[in-house]
């Protein structure tokens, strides 16, 4: 396992910033002090503009239009006090965590046309790779790991590149230069938007040896809910690589109900997310991260870019909501669930073969790097349960209360 959490937005910095330092100081806490909160171990941090880049218009870093040599390039919008590189810093006085970075679009002048053809000009491929490598570099000057690059977002949604394409711009041009370069971070396939576009398409590129060889891990998004079993084929048919689930959310656009209002604050949406990291997990992911970390009482705020797929409105559920007005926090049900994975199977725990079956009822277990072994148990019933666990001829009943999750701890002797 290489951890789980949700993603560094502006979005979420801009309603941090709506409370006193206190205030700022717990919610951090919260979310990354693995002892006192839920430990988050993998953020995402996206490559410029995207949805909730909401502390101004569109941008990326460097709209020079032909400065292949990236002359221009410039991370300043990440440095302000609403910016990413501050959001990033202030949650590591708290805790530690692996950093992946997204892109959903390049510079619009290395599109074939913004308008009608978003697809990246191949003559531009070596340009776009040594903008993800200054990306890389820009953000070390600044303290700041990048761990893991992942090429585009999405790329059948954001950037209309084919896999075809970013297997040539992988192999021929990102690839090599980061070898080159000497950097420490490492590459990512991209992310596909659901497990079936995964299931598509990431052959192309990970039956290609000389793809294959530069890809660190295959990230995928879990939008559409389903296709877990058909997603553990993918990933036993490539055990060298790991998988991870990158992103997720409510939203009214990405299949949440339209008869709910988000954000929701109810129970329920809670079991509905641990299903889901249940599902993933079992499928054989390493990782598991939401979108939106933090988002204020009315979903947002958003960015709006028709053009590059930033609609409005874009409502969507958080991990936290802080009303802004009120200067209130409240953890949505998901941080419950997510926090007994991210606070007890911590980097480098490995899954531990269960069986059994009850209604109702779903397990996990891992072994942890200290020889721990760690039971997640969820009911999903609307009443209470007893479980019977055996484990090395020793026997636990565990009670669990409806629409609960427990998880249960113990030293391997």
């Amino acid at each position: 396992m290489d951890g789980f959490g949700a993603t560094f937005l502006e979005a979420g910095m801009i309603c941090l910033r709506a409370l006193d330092q206190a205030q700022r100081d717990a919610v951090l806490a919260a979310l990354f002090d693995p002892a006192k909160g839920a430990g988050f171990s993998v953020m995402k941090t996206p490559i410029a503009g995207t949805d909730f880049q909401s502390a101004g218009g569109w941008y990326t870093y460097d709209d020079t239009p032909g400065d292949v040599r990236m002359e221009h390039f410039s991370i300043a919008r990440d440095l302000s006090p609403n910016g990413l590189i501050p959001f990033i810093k202030a949650a590591r006085r708290y805790g530690r965590f692996l950093l992946q970075s997204p892109m959903d679009y390049p510079p619009d002048w290395m599109l074939m046309d913004v308008e009608k053809n978003q697809d990246v000009n191949p003559k531009y491929y070596d340009a776009l790779a040594l903008y993800y490598l200054r990306f890389a570099q820009e953000y070390e000057k600044q303290g700041v790991h990048i761990d893991y690059v992942s090429l585009f977002n999405e790329p059948s949604i954001y950037t209309k590149i084919p896999y075809t394409e970013i297997r040539e711009l992988l192999k021929n041009h990102v690839g090599p230069l980061f070898a080159r370069s000497g950097t420490k971070t490492r590459l990512q396939l991209s992310e596909a938007p659901d497990r079936d576009n995964a299931i598509t398409n990431y052959p192309i590129i990970l039956d290609d040896p000389a793809a294959r060889k530069y890809i660190a891990s295959a990230p995928y998004h879990g939008y559409g809910f389903k296709d877990f079993d058909r997603m553990a084929g993918l990933i036993r048919r490539y055990p060298g690589i790991p998988f991870w689930m990158t992103e997720i959310c409510w939203a009214y656009e990405a299949g949440a109900p339209k008869d709910i209002k988000l954000p929701r604050f109810d129970w329920e949406d809670g079991d509905f997310w641990a299903n889901q990291i249940f599902g993933d997990i079992e499928a054989g992911a390493s990782a598991w991260l939401y979108w939106n970390m933090i988002l204020d009482e009315n979903g947002g705020p958003w960015m709006v870019s028709p053009v590059h797929g930033n609609t409005d409105p874009n409502v969507q559920q958080p991990v936290v909501v802080i009303n802004r007005r009120t200067k209130t926090v409240d953890y949505m049900a998901l941080y419950y669930y997510l926090a007994h994975f991210s606070k007890f199977v911590r980097p480098g725990a490995v899954r531990v073969a269960i069986s059994g079956a009850q209604e109702g009822i779903r397990g996990l277990a891992f072994r942890s790097p200290e020889g721990d072994l760690v039971l997640q148990l969820l009911n999903s019933r609307d009443r209470a349960a007893t479980v019977t666990v055996g484990w090395r001829n020793q026997v636990l009943k565990a009670s669990l209360p409806p629409l609960s999750m427990g998880t249960y701890q113990w030293r391997e002797q």
